[in-house]
């Protein structure tokens, strides 16, 4: 009998590096047998998904699994185990214990109580012929845990097994155990009953697997229908970066196209397998995952040989991330063990349903998109052997899937349907009034009522009324009020007449603004803007009638449209689209005004306000949106407009390409278009939406309390900053718009002789950056302080060429263009290195490669010992290479690190103490004289017997400095009490942010440079530590 073991998963590991982390794996041990799982770096929730099969010998024996935490230095930590009775898996009805949450147990004297848990499935491996093995898990009568095991082992295991030879012993008493719990189960039966139980007629088999079908797809129904009750209406997922493989729209409605492609009682797999030749089909059953809230299945085949690979075997995982019943995602992860390098990457493909668009017929139609990637696991110098080799692959595969498609499903024809966007707009229809009917509306209120009676009023008592004689100071032609009553008559009657008057006035100007910006057509080709704005909700009002005269502005890149007014309404419907002429920029924001119109000479009150931003907010979901409006007025009313908003790009591609032309010469500088797989990474890291594109980065400091190393990203809208230090992640974005000024310092020694780029924002603005922000002043305006840039000139004309084209006026650019000759000075910031001049050029060439414009995140660095010694000096005094005292100022004067300064230790979060350390290499240590700048942390070990020092180093001034950062640890614990020594071990990795092909040749420098460094550095601290000692003796 065989064992199956599965290792699924762990979590709440505890942290045993001084990184906070872990490097898990599992071993497992049965008798004399012996396996282990692969190792998941630095991560406390590790995931294995290995399987493992053991010859059980004796049903006595335990099944012990222990984790261990990797060191590459010393032995491995031991986290925990469980031990598991293989008695007790065989006692079990289905021989299987499931898949089951164990807890690991620490050692008996170990400090660590909690070691988390970790999945397993356990059971035995019952010799079942291969066909009645697939009709029992296409019928769904096998047990999961085993359906899922053998899914993924049928005909063997994944590691080799160890032949142990069983003794006569052990084999009589597992017969024994067999045979006498098979007497105490179920009573003795005959040969004949036997052969009768196993001749079961073909009719009754195929009424089973029909019940079973019609059971797995209502199973399927129900699973479902569960997950769109929990669906919390999250948007479809992106399409993956690898790109579309396939899209096209289905006469079918989404429900049927998602059942035709995943329910159990689809042929669709089998009929594709059989197309692509695959063989060895075995489909697994939906299950719903209670911690993802998803459905997942698994199924295995054996790929068709190709070319260049023969037939192996695939393993593909399908989960379902979204399910809602008009909208569904699904997500494959295809896995080859027997590939090269299958360990390394998975294929995934994202299958994407939504409703289409409406067909003229009336018929529901579907659109289907399949897009895929490569999800590499572990880095390898085959990534692009092996993406190309797949990308090929894939699209083979998806012609025959397209080819399958149409055979079985009529393909919708949109030619002659509308977009989204003319459909939307279709539906909107102006009511148009005449000016009469207007009039009539918007004169009956009992102001001019009342008036208009009052005069006829009048005139009646005039005609009727005899001349009076002339009295008091009258005279012939003037005749004045004889009474108080008469006065106020008078003053009532001159009143109501100024206000009909101020009426009629507004009515008119009112007409002649009758929102003469609907309907006109665009100009030009580049960014359109089109706004349909549609109605308004519980709008509030200024004027004493209770109602106001409601008009609205829209502004997007310094141009306006407006809309007509709406008379004495509260809930206005416009039905109005405007739309902006095409421009070269892709706009950030659209700012919307409502405004209370009161006449042509009177200042119009703001009803509301409220900004549509284009870069938080996806495109598709503005299509048809009610947006709140701000303002005291209009919150204290909740009011509301509705909005249809569309921003296309008619050129292309192109737009982009003459986006950089153009930006090209406002730098001075050759820009590089980067590549769709660099922008999705940058558009991932600051959640851009997909039309946003990188025009540049560099490498920089963000001065806060204390410089952070990272990087400067540039795209046409937005200017963000990433930073990693030490795990501690810094990221933001801020918009070119809300910066007010861009201001350089000269440098200084705090800046670590390096200029200080100052962006000041407009008040109010960049409050989800404020994190990044230096200070703030007393108007709220938030500065960003960013220095150290490797090439400053670049950098700095970069910024003010992108912010100049987005935030400043005709106006001003000219007023900037005049000031411009004033700024050459700065220039000579970079003279003072000849070898920034001298290697321009040779930058400019470096940075050709696609991949080199960007350190989207930090890579693992790999740590090797570049020092190790043991000190007869205390530990606390080795420690003075770190305090900034005179022993830390000549060990870097005889180190060759001239003009060393650093800044005083600050308290980072408990136990950790941060400071930075800025220095020039001597000549003999570099002939091109570089500047070094770094940031040092300090801790505690975790038994505190001695202290863990980080530092995080950047190279300026040297060629390829930019392209990587050096980290080195310092670990120094002392020897005990009985000696006074110490031991020091000094760990160095390098982490690259470009690629280039000098990356052996700059490692080798490094550490052959750096082991010098630390042998100088030491030696000085014990030959200090002896004179001093010397001289307290005497």
């Amino acid at each position: 009998m065989k064992l199956l073991v599965r290792v699924i998963e762990a979590k709440n590991m505890p942290a045993m590096d001084p990184n906070g982390s872990i490097d898990p794996y599992v071993k497992l041990k049965l008798g004399h047998q012996r396996f282990k799982t692969r190792v998941v770096k630095k991560c406390l929730n590790p995931s294995w998904c290995d399987e493992f099969c053991f010859k059980v010998e004796d049903l006595k024996d335990q099944l012990v699994v222990s984790v261990l935490n990797e060191d590459k230095y010393f032995n491995d930590d031991f986290i925990g185990s469980v031990e598991i009775p293989i008695s007790s898996v065989f006692d079990k009805v289905d021989k299987s214990l499931g898949t089951v949450w164990y807890t690991l147990q620490p050692k008996k004297k170990s400090k660590i109580k909690d070691c988390g848990e970790i999945l397993l499935t356990v059971c035995f491996s019952i010799n079942i012929p291969q066909p009645d093995l697939q009709s029992q898990v296409e019928n769904g009568t096998m047990p999961p845990a085993i359906s899922s095991t053998y899914l993924m082992k049928a005909e063997e295991a994944t590691g080799p097994i160890k032949e142990e030879k069983s003794s006569k012993e052990k084999l009589s008493s597992l017969i024994s155990h067999i045979f006498n719990r098979n007497s105490e189960t179920s009573p003795p039966s005959t040969s004949n009953n036997v052969t009768e139980s196993s001749e079961v007629p073909e009719t009754n088999e195929s009424l089973a697997s029909e019940d079973t079908s019609e059971q797995q797809c209502s199973n399927f129904e129900e699973l479902l229908k569960k997950m769109e009750e929990k669906d919390e209406g999250n948007e479809m997922p992106a399409n993956l970066a690898g790109g579309i493989v396939l899209d096209q729209t289905y006469a079918i409605s989404p429900s049927e196209l998602n059942s035709f492609l995943f329910s159990p009682e689809s042929n669709y797999q089998k009929q594709l397998t059989e197309v692509q030749g695959s063989t060895d089909l075995q489909m697994g059953s939906w299950k719903f995952d209670t911690e993802s809230g998803s459905l997942k299945r698994m199924f295995t085949y054996v790929k068709a040989p190709s070319k260049l690979i023969k037939a192996i075997k695939a393993i593909e995982e399908q989960t379902y991330l979204k399910a809602n019943g008009n909208c569904f995602s699904v997500l494959s992860s295809v896995n080859t063990p027997e590939a090269p390098y299958a360990s390394n990457y998975r294929v995934e493909v994202l299958t994407s349903i939504s409703p289409g668009p409406e067909l003229p017929s009336g018929e529901e139609c579907s659109h289907l998109v399949f897009s895929w990637r490569m999800n590499f696991l572990h880095n390898t110098m085959m990534k692009g052997m092996i993406e190309g080799g797949a990308r090929q692959g894939v699209k083979e595969s998806f012609e025959q899937v397209a080819s399958l498609l149409s055979e079985k499903l009529k393909a919708a024809d949109v030619k002659n349907v509308g977009s989204e966007k003319e459909q939307a707009l279709a539906s909107l229809h102006v009511d148009r009034q005449s000016d009469w009917k207007l009039g009539v509306q918007y004169f009956a209120n009992l102001t001019v009522i009342s008036t208009f009676f009052m005069g006829l009023y009048v005139l009646v008592h005039i005609v009727l009324a005899m001349p009076s004689s002339i009295q008091g100071l009258e005279f012939g032609g003037l005749d004045l009020p004889d009474s108080i009553g008469e006065v106020v008559v008078c003053g009532v009657l001159v009143l109501q007449g100024e206000r009909v008057m101020h009426l009629i006035s507004r009515f008119m100007q009112a007409r002649v603004q009758k929102g003469s910006d609907h309907g006109i057509k665009a100009t030009g080709d580049g960014w359109l803007l089109t706004v349909a704005l549609v109605e308004g909700s519980n709008l509030p009002t200024v004027d004493s009638s209770g109602l106001s005269d409601p008009c609205v502005v829209f502004t997007c890149n310094g141009k306006t449209r407006t809309s007509s007014i709406k008379f004495q309404k509260s809930d206005p419907r416009w039905n109005e689209i405007f739309e902006f002429d095409a421009m070269d920029d892709p706009p950030s924001t659209l700012d919307v005004e409502v405004y209370d119109f009161d006449g042509p000479f009177d200042k119009a009150v703001s009803l509301g306000h409220t900004q549509i931003n284009f870069v938080k907010s996806n495109i598709s979901d503005l299509g048809d949106v009610w947006v709140s409006l701000q303002g005291k007025l209009a919150q204290a009313c909740q009011s509301k407009l509705h909005l249809r908003i569309f921003l296309n790009n008619t050129r292309g591609s192109n737009i982009i390409i003459e986006y950089l032309t153009k930006m090209e010469k406002e730098v001075g500088k050759k820009i590089k278009l980067r590549s769709p797989q660099t922008n999705s990474a940058f558009q991932k890291l600051f959640k851009l939406p997909p039309e946003e594109f990188l025009i540049n980065d560099f490498t920089c400091h963000l001065k806060r309390r204390m410089p952070l190393q990272g990087r400067l990203f540039l795209s046409a809208r937005v200017i963000g900053f990433h930073g990693d230090l030490f795990g501690h992640k810094t990221n933001f974005y801020l918009l070119w718009e809300d910066i007010e000024d861009i201001q350089v310092v000269p440098p200084t020694l705090a800046s670590m002789g390096s200029p200080i780029v100052v962006m000041t924002l407009h008040a109010g603005k960049g409050l989800d950056a404020k994190h990044g922000a230096k200070t703030q002043d007393a108007e709220g305006r938030l500065k960003f302080h960013f220095q150290s840039f490797v090439s400053f000139s670049v950098a700095h004309r970069t910024i003010m060429a992108l912010w100049k084209a987005r935030s400043l006026s005709p106006e001003q650019k000219e007023e900037v263009a005049v000031d411009e000759t004033d700024e050459k000075d700065l220039q000579m910031i970079e003279e003072e290195s000849s070898s920034i001049n001298c290697d321009d050029d040779s930058e400019n060439k470096n940075l050709q490669s696609d991949e080199s414009g960007s350190s989207l995140g930090p890579e693992e660095v790999n740590m090797c010992v570049v020092y190790s010694s043991v000190l007869s000096v205390p530990s606390n005094f080795v420690m003075e290479l770190f305090s900034g005292s005179a022993v830390e100022r000549i060990a870097m004067d005889r180190a060759h690190c001239v003009n060393y300064s650093t800044s005083p230790w600050e308290f980072e979060k408990p136990d950790v103490y941060q400071r930075q350390t800025y220095y020039k290499f001597d000549v003999s240590i570099s002939r091109y004289g570089g500047e070094v700048t770094s940031t040092q942390q300090k801790s505690r070990l975790a038994d505190r017997n001695g202290w863990l020092v980080e530092e995080v180093t950047t190279l300026h001034s040297v060629p390829l400095g930019d392209y990587f950062t050096l980290h080195t640890k310092y670990q120094i614990e002392d020897q005990g009490s009985r000696s006074m020594g110490c031991k020091v071990a000094v760990y160095s990795g390098i982490a690259w942010l470009k690629s280039t092909k000098h990356t052996k040749k700059i490692t080798k420098n490094i550490h052959s440079n750096l082991q010098d460094r630390m042998m100088i550095m030491f030696s000085t601290v014990e030959k200090e530590f002896v004179s001093g000692k010397q001289h307290n003796q005497t």
